[in-house]
């Protein structure tokens, strides 16, 4: 299983710190764990392989594109820093 940690300010409380968990086993396509903790509280939850092919359709993107999307967004760290923003509600 691979992880990553990474640490967001959210635009929705731009002074607050959040600590992003990401944990998949093969690529992010076949499903992921997700935890956020703020240091004081840790929500966790996983999305399905059934949920990001919904989600792309959803949106009418290609599957393969919105997982890299995801990717970039949710694990590559520093290579996306300032490129996406995230709220916490």
């Amino acid at each position: 299983m691979e992880k990553t940690l990474n640490r967001i300010h959210p635009v929705s409380d731009p002074e607050a710190t959040y600590f992003l968990q990401v944990s998949w086993e093969k690529d992010l396509g076949t499903g992921f764990g997700i935890l956020l903790s703020d240091c004081q509280c840790a929500w966790t939850g996983t999305v399905s392989e059934a949920d990001i092919s919904r989600e792309a359709a959803d949106i009418e993107i290609d599957r393969q594109k919105y997982v890299e999307e995801l990717r970039k967004a949710l694990i590559a760290g520093e290579e996306s820093a300032g490129k996406y923003n995230y709220m916490i509600s």
